[in-house]
């Protein structure tokens, strides 16, 4: 797909789809009314006649004649007055929707000039193209690798946005929406692949690849036999029943200054779960190849980063295993020693996420670095907590945990903070080790942050809990590409100029 920016006035774009925006209430934008006028006020009368009534993620395609354009899709927008970033979102979704799989080859978009409610940070030209660049990658994939019969290739084939202007800001705004839409992308394809395919090597050497495309990332992969030499026995007691070798996979990205301190970015990649010896039941267990979500937004994320090249330093670390019953899988009730030198007793091996990413939070150390934030598809307790429209955040910062939810508000992809008071510590009491690794039924989501807080006492962290977010079951099922917005949100926030 071919996606341009353009300054150009409509009269002169030519194309087989122009999109415009018709609100419910409120004042025409100036594309809108442009578009109207070289119609002879077509629009004009198609609303007077209660064919367009502008409501949000209305469509409505008309062919035209005597234009530069072949046929028009106007698109509602609802009110003035109430259009937020989340309701403009739904019109380029249902703009998206229309345009994928309709005749037009290529498209031109006269979106970016409808008002929107809120702070400038989500309502400048800058941030709508941004937005509509994401939008368009996002909403135009398609995972259909494994299908034996190919759909019909797409006909759309390009697509230009308009804009005010060409200069840098603007042109950087809408790449970076672009950019972030692919990671999201690619997060999607790692976590849609099966997890006959998708086991800890191939993660690992999908990082290598990244790398090999990508000359500002730096990738290392550590093995079992090092894992063991560093004393990582948590991680490994994961991966002990299956026939596939966890993998510690740590990816590093330098855009800025040698002293700056990286933002550490740690993803679980548990490629499938079948809970081990405390086995899940049967029904929906296929949907266990997500439970490496946190991984795949840390690729999505690096490779966003790449093809942005923001001036920042970022570590990526995923810590990959796959959990798997047999003889020689961990059993309940066994005690382990982590990297930290903490005592872990296993209750329950289905709450494996924890005790591959204790050990990633203790070796992140080695990085010194400026903040660590996790991102796990961690537990069952987050869903029941928020849904599907939150993440869940945890932190035992408040500066940080406060950019993180501002991220995610302009992002649009918001999370919610749960508290992680000392209170709770003691459901992870253990009378045989230092801690268990379950805290019982109750705050399932902040017993299980509570865990990994014990070993990222040394820097700044948080956790993000994606469990309601990272996957959509059902119909629609499949992964969702996030957090990465709200993590490219943050990181682009704090890299320098």
């Amino acid at each position: 797909m071919n996606f341009t920016l353009s300054s150009k006035a409509l009269s002169s774009s030519r194309t087989d789809c122009l999109v415009v925006a018709v609100p419910e209430k409120g004042d025409w934008p100036a594309s809108t009314t442009q578009a109207d006028e070289a119609l002879g006020g077509q629009l004009k009368a198609l609303q007077k006649n209660g064919d367009l009534t502008g409501k949000a993620g209305s469509t409505l395609m008309l062919p035209v004649n005597d234009a530069p354009w072949s046929r028009v899709l106007v698109v509602g927008t609802g009110a003035d007055k109430d259009r937020k970033p989340a309701d403009y979102r739904k019109a380029l979704i249902a703009m998206a929707t229309v345009l994928k799989d309709g005749a037009a080859r290529n498209a031109v978009i006269a979106l970016a000039d409808t008002p929107l409610n809120g702070d400038d940070a989500v309502t400048s030209e800058a941030s709508k193209l941004r937005l509509i660049g994401r939008t368009l990658e996002e909403q135009l994939y398609a995972f259909t690798g494994f299908k034996s019969e190919q759909p019909a290739k797409r006909k759309l084939a390009k697509v230009t946005v308009v804009a005010s202007g060409a200069g840098k800001a603007l042109k950087d705004a809408f790449n970076l929406g672009l950019a972030t839409g692919r990671g999201m992308n690619f997060t999607r394809d790692l976590g849609n692949t099966p997890p006959n395919v998708c086991h800890p090597t191939w993660l690992a050497e999908r990082a290598q690849q990244l790398a090999k495309e990508h000359d500002v990332i730096k990738t290392e992969v550590l093995d079992e036999k090092q894992m063991k030499k560093l004393g990582m026995n948590s991680l490994l007691s994961v991966s002990a029943g299956s026939a596939q070798p966890a993998r510690l996979i740590v990816m590093e990205y330098k855009g800025g200054k040698s002293k700056d301190k990286p933002y550490v970015l740690v993803g679980k990649g548990i490629t499938f779960d079948t809970g081990g010896i405390s086995l899940k039941p049967g029904e929906g267990m296929d949907e266990m190849k997500y439970d490496m979500g946190g991984a795949a937004a840390v690729f999505g994320t690096m490779q966003a980063i790449a093809e942005s090249k923001p001036k920042i330093n970022v570590v990526a670390v995923v810590a990959a295993a796959e959990n798997m019953p047999s003889g020689t899988a961990t059993r309940p009730g066994d005690i382990v020693t982590s990297m930290s030198g903490q005592t872990i007793e296993i209750l329950n091996t289905d709450a494996e996420g924890r005790l591959v990413l204790c050990d990633a939070l203790t070796y992140v150390k080695k990085y010194n670095p400026e903040v660590v934030v996790d991102m796990a598809t961690l537990t069952g307790a987050c869903i029941i907590a928020l849904g599907h429209h939150a993440t869940g955040l945890l932190s035992n910062n408040d500066e940080l945990a406060d950019d993180l939810l501002a991220a995610g508000e302009r992002a649009g992809d918001r999370a919610w903070r749960l508290p992680l008071w000392d209170e709770y510590q003691s459901q992870l009491d253990s009378n045989f080790a230092d801690m268990q690794n379950i805290g019982g039924r109750p705050a399932g989501t902040i017993t299980a942050a509570c865990f990994l807080s014990r070993f990222a006492k040394e820097y700044r962290w948080a956790h993000l809990d994606i469990a309601g977010t990272a996957w959509n079951s059902g119909k629609a099922k499949g992964a969702t590409g996030r957090p990465v917005p709200l993590l490219m949100d943050y990181l682009m926030s704090h890299a320098g100029k």
